[in-house]
């Protein structure tokens, strides 16, 4: 994923969607210190937010995986090795849905180019490790 920063808070998103309650996205976004960042935010009635490591390039891969009721976000540089961001749980939800989002909520908007795209229907051996 690619995403031309403009403003703070410009990102690009893969978003995990249960319910207006019950929500998490991983993005690649500009912090307020100008830097491109990667960051989460997991919402179970109330929202959180975790910054997790600076990207310096202009592009990342993210990546949602579950086992049972838990979910992974991964980030990576490299396409191939992976770096846990959070594992945790939506709650008593039922099935999420998952979908690709670009935000500016502070900004005149953003492009964000998704590419490389791909699902699978397999399992990780250890949600921690990315494997």
């Amino acid at each position: 994923m690619r995403t031309d920063f403009g403003d703070t808070f410009d990102a690009g998103v893969l978003m995990l969607w249960a319910d207006d309650s019950h929500w998490a996205k991983l993005c690649f976004e500009q912090s307020p210190a100008g830097r491109a960042m990667v960051v989460s935010v997991v919402t179970r009635g109330v929202s959180d937010d975790a910054n997790s490591f600076v990207v310096e390039g202009d592009h990342v891969w993210l990546r949602i995986a579950r086992i049972g009721r838990a979910f992974a976000f991964h980030a990576s540089l490299t396409g191939e090795s992976w770096e846990l961001v959070r594992v945790f749980a939506l709650g008593e939800t039922g099935d999420a849905k998952v979908g690709f989002e670009g935000q500016s909520p502070v900004g005149e908007g953003c492009r964000v180019m998704f590419d490389d795209v791909s699902f699978e229907t397999r399992t990780l051996a250890d949600l921690r490790d990315g494997s």
